[in-house]
Order: structure tokens, then C-alpha cells, then sequence
């Protein structure tokens, strides 16, 4: 009995592997733009700095988890027996993805919006 493993075509690896191109570039897209923004708070006072601080973290938190998700994603892919399995696997990671980057913006606008009030609270 021969060990008859599902191969990915080329093609299909290629574009996983533009897929996982584009993740990464927007991650990292992700990343810059809220130390930008954790910049522009820290200018604001020890609670901003505070909050930027908070920003910063959860972005990095957020790029690593999301960056390792890609990653366990790329690895089942090359495991996948079958095309249904791919498609399957494909539908879970996009799902997954899905559900985790509404949490993260939710997390985020949380956070933005305390620290808009707090440099909306006048000054005692």
C-alpha cells in the first residue's frame, strides 16, 4: 500500500503563498499605523501615554496571533489529504480570522474611545 498523500498544485500553492504575502504585508501595515497612533496619543499626557502604551501592546499581541494562525494555516494546508479537506481548512482559518480581527478592532475602539474621553475630561 502506497502512501498516496494529497500534493497541493502549484498554482494553488502559489497563491497560498501570495495570500500569505498579503496577510503578513497587512499585518504589519496594521502594526505601523497603531504605533503611529500610540504615537500621536503619547503627546497627550501620562493617561494617554498610558493608553498608547495599551494600543501598542494588544497591535503587537494582535499581529503575533495573527501571524501564527497564518502560519498553523500554511502548515495543515501542506497535511491536507484531499481537496476537500483543503476547502474545508480554508473555511475554518477564513472564519476564524473573521471572528478574531472584530474582536481585535472591537478591543482597539474600546480603547481609542477611553482615551478620547479621557483627553476630552477637562484638566483639574
Amino acid at each position: 500500500m502506497s502512501d498516496s498523500r494529497f500534493e497541493i498544485p502549484k498554482e494553488m500553492r502559489a497563491m497560498a503563498e501570495a495570500s500569505f504575502e498579503q496577510a503578513r504585508n497587512t499585518f504589519e501595515k496594521f502594526l505601523s499605523s497603531a504605533h503611529q497612533a500610540a504615537g500621536s496619543l503619547e503627546e497627550r499626557g501620562a493617561t494617554a501615554r498610558t493608553n498608547a502604551r495599551e494600543i501598542g501592546s494588544k497591535a503587537v499581541a494582535y499581529a503575533e496571533k495573527n501571524v501564527q494562525a497564518s502560519l498553523d494555516y500554511a502548515q495543515s494546508l501542506l497535511k491536507a489529504k484531499d481537496l476537500t479537506e483543503v476547502m474545508r481548512l480554508h473555511s475554518e482559518y477564513v472564519q476564524g480570522q473573521m471572528r478574531s480581527l472584530a474582536e481585535q478592532a472591537s478591543e482597539i475602539g474600546q480603547i481609542v474611545s477611553r482615551a478620547a474621553m479621557d483627553a476630552a475630561k477637562p484638566k483639574t
